[in-house]
């Protein structure tokens, strides 16, 4: 039989349910040429990714993009599997059993180490953590983070570090309009901090945050963005580059200098700009009392980049809190290539290769896992496209998978043998509108549920089932 056809139609495995996952699978789905059915896996009950556990929660209209996720699930020839983690309760030669094909789209899951003396000092904390804590995200639920303190520093100039910041000056009033984790809306209701530093390595013009990020800083309710004039000027190198650099960069040029010109109104918290600084060592006993950080000068390198060269001047800066967000990279998956310096399954146009740089058949790589942490969330769609044409070219030329069970009941036959207790998107719709209802009975948009035993009960009482 054919494959691709009504009766033996392709079978394929996307791992992750992210916006690079979804694309993929949307790809896949609207080919006319063949029949293709796309199963999702997730390690988690709910599925979306960084849309649902990244994305900052007063950011409610990028989180939009959701609703075309929902379209895609709604296709008759795609199934989500919840709660199913590849190398526990599914592995890697399951899935080459039952499919031709194998996605990996698992994103960037952990944060990169600035690689300093005591930087996991008690109040020393990575933004993923942060992050992931805010956004109900059950792998952060239970962490603690000291809001006692009144300084906090951030590390990083990307758009993660304007969230950690942002989510740090914000008010109740601005919180509570927003799905943020009910409690850490109590916590952040409480928090004593009133200086956020936010230090970034470059210079302004180098700065990675986007312009919304920079100029939503100044429409906060309680808080002052300082960036003092000094430091909002462009050295002369940067100057050299102004012209030729893209606007986004130029534009933020232009609202740090406007900050750099206003006096603050004296509002309860502020927000700091520091730049062309790095930091070289945290301070304290048993926890974080202060960052030394070191000036930075920039140096153009040969291929043309301004590149950060730290100097002789170090200054010591008093702080309870660190955050650090300086980079997110991807986590090995079991018995799948992957290149530890990367952090990315090393490939090539989205075909994974071994250590010999050879093609293995049938599997594929798209999004952050396969290209780094770059882009935003509509930058996976042309990456995950080039994937999956890339898929289906080599199963034009025959080099796929070659599955021993590719019947459609072989997947959940499996699980329930093992006793995984998986969700299905129809659970998922049924948790979502959990939340929203719970959200609505305090005029929230949604609250969320972030201990998944909580999610699987919500799913069990909707079936009808004991547990």
């Amino acid at each position: 039989m054919i494959l691709g056809s009504a009766a033996n139609p392709l079978r394929v495995a996307v791992i992750g349910s992210g916006p690079s996952g979804f694309y993929a699978a949307d790809f896949y789905l609207k080919q006319t040429e063949f029949v293709i059915y796309v199963d999702m896996f997730d390690r988690l009950p709910t599925p979306y990714g960084l849309v649902r556990g990244g994305v900052a929660p007063d950011h409610a209209k990028i989180k939009t993009v959701t609703k075309q996720y929902d379209k895609i699930a709604a296709n008759p020839r795609f199934r989500f599997f919840g709660t199913v983690e590849l190398g526990k309760a599914i592995t890697h030669a399951d899935l080459a059993a039952h499919y031709h094909q194998i996605v990996y789209a698992t994103g960037a899951q952990t944060d990169r180490a600035m690689g300093i003396p005591n930087e996991n000092l008690s109040g020393s904390h990575a933004a993923t953590e942060f992050v992931g804590w805010y956004n109900a995200h059950p792998d952060y639920r239970d962490l603690q983070f000291d809001l006692t303190q009144e300084r906090a520093v951030v590390i990083g100039n990307g758009n993660v570090a304007m969230d950690v910041a942002r989510i740090l000056a914000s008010s109740y009033d601005e919180l509570v309009k927003t799905d943020i984790a009910d409690y850490a809306l109590e916590a952040l209701k409480n928090s004593r901090i009133r200086e956020i530093y936010v230090v970034g390595r470059r210079g302004p013009l180098q700065a990675a945050f986007t312009n919304p990020e920079i100029k939503e800083l100044g429409e906060m309710e309680e808080c002052d963005v300082i960036v003092p004039p000094e430091e909002a000027q462009l050295d002369a190198l940067s100057e050299a580059a102004l012209a030729s650099a893209e606007k986004s960069a130029r534009v933020n040029v232009e609202v740090l200098q406007q900050y750099a010109q206003q006096q603050p109104s004296g509002k309860k918290k502020r927000v700091i700009f520091r730049f062309l600084a790095s930091p070289t060592e945290l301070i304290g006993t048993e926890r974080v009392e202060a960052v030394t950080l070191v000036k930075n000068v920039l140096t153009q390198s040969d291929d043309g980049s301004l590149r950060p060269k730290a100097t002789n001047q170090t200054e010591t800066l008093p702080c309870g809190l660190i955050f650090r967000s300086i980079g997110y990279k991807g986590v090995a998956l079991p018995d799948v290539p992957f290149d530890a310096k990367g952090g990315v399954i090393p490939n090539q146009k989205g075909r994974v290769v071994d250590a010999q740089q050879c093609v293995i058949a049938g599997e594929y790589v798209a999004g952050w896992i396969k290209r780094g942490p770059s882009g935003i969330i509509g930058t996976n769609r042309p990456d995950s496209v080039e994937t999956v044409e890339s898929a289906l070219a080599d199963m034009r030329d025959g080099k796929t998978l070659t599955p021993m069970n590719v019947s459609a009941d072989a997947i959940p036959a499996l699980l329930d043998s093992r006793g995984v207790e998986y969700t299905t998107y129809e659970d998922w719709l049924t948790l979502d509108a959990a939340e929203v209802a719970r959200g609505a009975a305090e005029g929230r948009p949604r609250i969320k549920f972030s201990r998944i035993e909580e999610m699987l009960q919500v799913i069990r009482e909707k079936r009808g089932v004991k547990g």
